[in-house]
Parts: structure tokens; C-alpha cells; sequence
């Protein structure tokens, strides 16, 4: 007995030496390392980014599609991972999908921690949020098709048709730059798509952009020289400084070991515009680290470690790499999501609109005006603009939903305006004569409705309803906006990856049709079924 109580004394001391530098090390942290530490307890660190066409930053791999991959990436996981060594937590890094036009708002509303997608570090949004040391400098580079003799510079396309991705800084600088004809596109994609087929003269984007989407095509080239350089930061919400610091920290030491450029040189973006990111002359081991020996001389490519390269032609690859069934599970989840959106949303909204009808027919004068003033609204303005209010605005006003909670929502409400109409026109189409033959039979008002008027109405209003829940299945895909991954959505990011467009729309509009045909095939049978007796009702 004795024997066993003292080997327990020394499991419980063994024990206790081996916690005793990770409690040293916790009482250690300074406060605001500690207030850090609370706050990524959770042991992820969410960042926001656009895997939509979104190479080399953040793409699905070609060869396993549900996983997304990218230089910001592992820039992301190697932050993540000085962090959880210098905290002394588990910490991974989380990419979190949304539309690049919103990431912001989505930042401000607190849907990740960081913004890290190419973000410009620009004037105009130092108010907005703050920013992290500069992690990449890059420059706007020209290209037009290869058999283009008319263009040898941006000064050459005052007149032309110029494309680029809205709200960057390129279609910034087109715009100071006097550029007629500026084109802004919601991917990066799509503007060399365009230049292939003619419908643009010329293409001007950020040189990690060009490096993969226009440098590998044989149909394309680069003209002139680089301009107008910049730097991409990440982004955090004002008054995070704490994180904004830590994260300075981490990409100092990212610069230091040469992790860094391993990464850029790994992704072919490494160039010497990058040793500007070596802030500091004074710090010698940062400047080898960033590719310099110790008398400050730039180092040779054959003097630097070795990397292995990713290829760089992984859009130009991918296409042969696609197949079947890596691809139609992600469809098929994406379509789950869709059907979900669809049959709650169009739940809510077959209620509401018979609350709203009943109200705008039988409603005293003050509650029909409201019914009407619901059904105008909500019928007047656009499906996005409600979805973006919901989301974002109604935050600020600490009144929170989910993205898919916003969605079933504003879908309801907006339905729901569109369904009270179908309502009221099958109530009113009913005949005269079958409330008076209710009132012949002693019925009241309610029951009369209830057994008579009601189950007739219903009849006549099937029809619609199915059209307008077709039409809830296509009009799901707004919801990517708030950074809701429907069928989409998920077709674009996987298009834009693979640039297998017809394969995947193919596929896509497979799923559409097989979700909405069953529909109307339904709404059929129901009428038929339910419409057996009808003849001789409306006879009588």
C-alpha cells in the first residue's frame, strides 16, 4: 500500500515538471500577450479571402479540390504557427470564403479576424482598418493579346478598352491615368477571357495575378514595363492592435529565417522588389535572411536553399487534372445548401404571404394599409440590397444573424410580399356563390373560409407558388454576397480554378434542373388531383 502511495507522490511530481515551463511561460507573457492568448483560445485564427479565380493568393488544388492552396495560404498556416509557439497555445490557421467586394464589411461585422487576399494597403481605406507591416510589393503590369502591334505602353490605350478588377488599386490608377474605356470585372479571371476573345484591347492587374493567369498563355502577352507599385498588408479591425502587433512580430520573423522567400520563390513571385520589405538596414540577419550575404551583397539563385516549386502553369494543369467525381461532391454538398435555402425560405414566405393577404382583405382600414405598405415595400426594392441591410447594417445596431439564418430571412420577407399577392387573386377569384351556400348552411365567416373558400383558393394559387419557388432555387445564389456557399457560388470557385466552364456549368445546370423539374411535375399531379372536383363546385 505504501509502495503504491509513493509511486503515486512521483507520477503526480513527474507531472508536475513536466507543466511547469508551460504555467512559467504563461505567467511570463506580458498583459497584452495574455489578453491575445484569451482571445485565440479557441485555437483558430480565421482569415478572409476569395478563392473565386483567385490564384496564385488562395485557389482550390487541382488535384484535391476541396482544398484550398495558394501562397497566402501557407503564409497564413506559418503565422499561425510562430503565434501558437510564441503564445504557447494550439493555433491553426482557417480560411474563411467570401466575396472579395465585401470583405470589409464582413471584417467590420466580425465574421473573421483578418483580411489576407491581396488587400492593398491604400490612403483611402487607413480609415477603415489597420494593417500589418507590408508582406508583398507588387505593381500593376500591362498585357494585351500576342498578336497586338498597336500597344507598347498604357499611354497607348487613352482611347481603348482597358479591363481590370473593380475596386482595386489598377482600375485606380486607369482612372488617374485617363483611361476612356475602364472595364471593371468582379474576378480576375474574366478580364483575360475577354482579351482573348477581342471584346478588350488590353488588361492591366497586379503582378501575382499576371504571373498566373496571363504569363502562361501563349495567346497573350506583356507589354512595357511594371508601374505603379504597391504593397499588400493584412488587414485587422481598428482598435485590434494587439493582434496588428503580434502579427508584425510573426512576418519580421517570417523575413529573418528567409521563410518568406522561400514561400515567394516556391509560388515564382520572388523578385527584387521584395527587399523592401527589409525595413530595418541595421539588422544585418534580416537582410540574409531576405536572399543577402553579410557584406550586404545580393546573393546568387544558386547560393540560395533549395525549394520546391509549385507549377507554375497549375491553371493551364488543372484543366487536364479534372475529373468527375473530385469535382461533383463539392456540387452536390453546395446543392444540399441550396435545397435547404430554398424549401425554408419559401416556408416562411407561403406563412407570411397568408398572414399579409388575410390582413390586406379582411383587416380593419389601419391594418390593410400596412398589409399594402409591406407588400410595395418589399416588392419594390432589390433581393441584394435587402440581403446586404439585413447582413451588414442591421450589425451595427447589434441586431446579429448568421449568413444563413440572414438568407432564410431576407428570402422570406422578400417572397413573402410576392406570395400575399398570389393569395389575395385566388381568394378573390373565388365565386360569390360559395359564401352565400356557406351562409345557407349556417356557417360563420372563419368556418366558411376554413373549409370552403380557403381549399379552393389553394387550387388556384399552386400554380404560382411553384413558379415562384422555381425561381427561390436561382435566386439563392445572391447569397454568396454574405458568404453563403451555395451551388453557385461553389460552380464559380470551381470553374475559375479549373477553367473547365462547360464541364462544370454542364453540371451545374444538371442539379438546377433536378431540383426544379421534380417541382413542377408535383405542382401537376396536386392540381389534378386536388382539381378532380372542382367542376361540379364551381358548377353549383
Amino acid at each position: 500500500m505504501n509502495r503504491q502511495r509513493i509511486l503515486g507522490y512521483c507520477v503526480r511530481a513527474l507531472l508536475g515538471l513536466a507543466l511547469l515551463p508551460s504555467a512559467v511561460g504563461a505567467a511570463e507573457l506580458p498583459a497584452g500577450m495574455a489578453e491575445l492568448r484569451t482571445r485565440l483560445a479557441s485555437g483558430v485564427l480565421l482569415w478572409g479571402g476569395d478563392a473565386e479565380g483567385g490564384a496564385p493568393f488562395a485557389l482550390r488544388d487541382p488535384h484535391h479540390p476541396a482544398q484550398v492552396i495558394g501562397f497566402e495560404v501557407e503564409i497564413a498556416d506559418a503565422l499561425a504557427a510562430i503565434l501558437a509557439r510564441r503564445l504557447g497555445i494550439p493555433l491553426r490557421a482557417q480560411f474563411e470564403q467570401y466575396e472579395w467586394d465585401t470583405l470589409l464589411p464582413g471584417l467590420v461585422k466580425g465574421d473573421f479576424d483578418v483580411i489576407l487576399n491581396g488587400y492593398e494597403i491604400t490612403p483611402d481605406r487607413a480609415g477603415k482598418l489597420i494593417f500589418t507591416r507590408p508582406y508583398y510589393v507588387y505593381a500593376q503590369q500591362l498585357v494585351v493579346r500576342a498578336d497586338e502591334k498597336r500597344i507598347h505602353s498604357l499611354a497607348d490605350c487613352s482611347s481603348l478598352a482597358v479591363g481590370t478588377m473593380a475596386g482595386t488599386a489598377a482600375e485606380r490608377f486607369l482612372k488617374q491615368s485617363s483611361i476612356a474605356d475602364i472595364v471593371g470585372f468582379g474576378g480576375q479571371v474574366e478580364p483575360y477571357l475577354d482579351l482573348e476573345l477581342g471584346r478588350l484591347d488590353a488588361v492591366l492587374l497586379d503582378t501575382p495575378i499576371v504571373a498566373y493567369y496571363a504569363a502562361p498563355n501563349p495567346k497573350l502577352k506583356l507589354v512595357g514595363e511594371p508601374v505603379d507599385k504597391g504593397l499588400y498588408g493584412i488587414g485587422l479591425r481598428l482598435g485590434d492592435k494587439l493582434l496588428a502587433d503580434a502579427l508584425d512580430e510573426a512576418l519580421g520573423e517570417l523575413i529573418v529565417s528567409g521563410r518568406l522567400r522561400d514561400i515567394y520563390r516556391k509560388w515564382h513571385l520572388w523578385n527584387s522588389d521584395q527587399l523592401e520589405l527589409a525595413r530595418n538596414p541595421n539588422l544585418s540577419e534580416e537582410r540574409r535572411g531576405l536572399g543577402f550575404d553579410e557584406t550586404g551583397k545580393p546573393l546568387a539563385e544558386s547560393q540560395l536553399p533549395p525549394v520546391t516549386p509549385v507549377d507554375r502553369h497549375i491553371i493551364a494543369a488543372s484543366a487536364q487534372l479534372w475529373t468527375f467525381d473530385q469535382y461533383a461532391p463539392l456540387l452536390l454538398k453546395s446543392a444540399a445548401m441550396t435545397v435547404f435555402l430554398s424549401f425554408t425560405s419559401m416556408t416562411l414566405a407561403v406563412a407570411i404571404g397568408l398572414v399579409v393577404a388575410l390582413c390586406r382583405l379582411y383587416g380593419p382600414r389601419p391594418v390593410q394599409f400596412a398589409a399594402l405598405a409591406y407588400v410595395e415595400f418589399f416588392r419594390g426594392i432589390p433581393l441584394l440590397l435587402l440581403l446586404f441591410f439585413l447582413y451588414f447594417g442591421l450589425s451595427h445596431y447589434g441586431l446579429s444573424m448568421d449568413a444563413t439564418m440572414t438568407a432564410i430571412v431576407g428570402f422570406g420577407l422578400n417572397y413573402g410580399a410576392y406570395e400575399a399577392e398570389v393569395y389575395r387573386s385566388a381568394i378573390l377569384s373565388i365565386a360569390p356563390g360559395q359564401w352565400e351556400a356557406a351562409r345557407a348552411l349556417a356557417m360563420t365567416e372563419t368556418v366558411a373560409f376554413r373549409r370552403i373558400v380557403f381549399p379552393q383558393a389553394l387550387r388556384t394559387a399552386l400554380g404560382p407558388m411553384t413558379n415562384d419557388f422555381v425561381a427561390l432555387f436561382k435566386d439563392t445564389s445572391l447569397v454568396s454576397v454574405i458568404a453563403v456557399r451555395e451551388l453557385t457560388k461553389e460552380y464559380l470557385i470551381l470553374s475559375r480554378s479549373s477553367l473547365k466552364f462547360v464541364e462544370l456549368g454542364l453540371l451545374t445546370a444538371g442539379l438546377y434542373l433536378a431540383m426544379s423539374i421534380p417541382l413542377g411535375y408535383l405542382s401537376r399531379h396536386l392540381e389534378s388531383r386536388w382539381g378532380q372536383g372542382r367542376g361540379a363546385a364551381d358548377n353549383s
